[in-house]
């Protein structure tokens, strides 16, 4: 199936991985990078425009982006976090597309599916990605955030907030 048939929330959530067997691992290497501990003028966040799901592999594809824009900076001039965690288990009915297919597959008779990833569903207005940089590295931050809104099955804002 295409990553686009998981992007809208449908039913409930399935979540509880105590019941279930072989679920795949979430492909998010790193949730926060940078200096975490580091005193930031400047916070920039990716905040999504619709409700939907993204699935961990986009979320791990706008990661590498954002930081591949942000590591030239230094690893103490900036803090790159994820937000959401993928914990919605994806079902998937695997078809099989062979000649005389027919006469192993029992078509959509009890079409539950197997466990093909995960994916994070959001509500409208969440945040996706948390950069903070100081004011000379704004303008990084804003690309890096812009350059990862383009791996997510949503439309995204960059929004930017000065600390206290």
């Amino acid at each position: 199936m295409k990553a686009r048939n998981f992007r809208e929330i449908k039913g409930m959530a399935y979540t509880r991985r105590k019941y279930m067997r072989g679920v795949p691992g979430s492909k998010i290497v790193k949730f926060t990078m940078g200096n975490p501990n580091g005193e930031f003028s400047h916070t920039v966040e990716l905040v999504n425009l619709k409700e939907g799901q993204i699935r961990h592999n986009a979320l791990e594809s706008g990661r590498i982006a954002a930081n591949r824009v942000l590591e030239p900076l230094g690893r103490e001039n900036f803090f790159l976090k994820i937000v959401p965690y993928p914990h919605i288990v994806l079902r998937e009915h695997k078809r099989i597309n062979v000649a005389q297919a027919d006469r192993f597959q029992e078509g959509m008779k009890k079409a539950y599916g197997k466990p093909v990833g995960t994916a994070a569903s959001l509500k409208r207005g969440k945040t996706i990605l948390v950069a903070r940089v100081d004011e000379e590295n704004l303008k990084d931050a804003r690309e890096a955030l812009k350059r990862a809104s383009a791996k997510f099955p949503i439309p995204c804002r960059v929004i930017v907030k000065k600390n206290n």
